[in-house]
């Protein structure tokens, strides 16, 4: 017997199983940490993990069934992350267009130079605008399509396809800027996709 999909358990589930919400929790919960892991202080993960399955449900009429249950997901997560930067920043309006994590919340760390191809993507997609930083994640980490991001995100499929491409442009050029020589600046853009690919299983 096959095990049930995403889509078979998110319906058993908004019909009140709470044992397929369990298994689809369970079944998503690295897609959240690893969506969350490089955008939020460890602290905070649990508690945006949870307030997004909470908003899944809360939200299921949204849901067709005509797409990745993980697209319909990763788009709710994203609305909990603006949420929570809104609260810390009291309310300001932020431009998720132009601000970066690092611009939100410097890490400790982000003084320390790069010295692997891994920890100099890190660094990269953190000084990115989030807007982009989200599209290369989905496409990088979550093997998105243009129409799976445009979804996600809420936007048009030609404006996903736009804020890829550019991302791509972005996130070579913070290599450059953070990477401690031109060997590992090299290194790291001859073969991007691929690292950027690995940095998912290294979760």
């Amino acid at each position: 017997m096959e095990p049930a999909s995403d889509i078979e358990l998110f319906e058993a589930w908004r019909g009140g199983d709470q044992r397929a919400g369990a298994e689809l929790f369970r079944r998503h919960y690295d897609t959240l940490t690893r969506f969350f892991a490089n955008k939020v202080a460890a602290e905070h993960r649990p508690e945006l993990i949870q307030r997004t399955m909470l908003a899944c449900v809360e939200s299921s009429e949204r849901f067709e069934g005509r797409s990745r249950f993980s697209s319909y997901l990763l788009g709710i997560a994203l609305r909990q992350l603006y949420k929570h930067f809104d609260r810390r920043r009291r309310g300001e309006r932020v431009d998720f267009g132009t601000v970066s994590i690092e611009d939100l919340q410097p890490s400790p760390s982000q003084a320390i130079a790069a010295q692997d191809e891994y920890h100099v993507l890190l660094q990269a997609l953190r000084r990115l605008p989030l807007d982009y930083q989200l599209v290369l994640e989905l496409v990088y980490w979550e093997d998105f399509t243009a129409a799976e991001v445009a979804e996600s995100l809420d936007i048009p499929v030609g404006t996903a396809k736009t804020r890829i491409r550019r991302g791509k442009e972005l996130l070579r050029e913070q290599v450059e800027t953070v990477s401690v020589s031109p060997a590992l600046m090299q290194s790291t853009i001859s073969n991007l996709e691929g690292w950027a690919r690995a940095l998912r299983e290294r979760g």
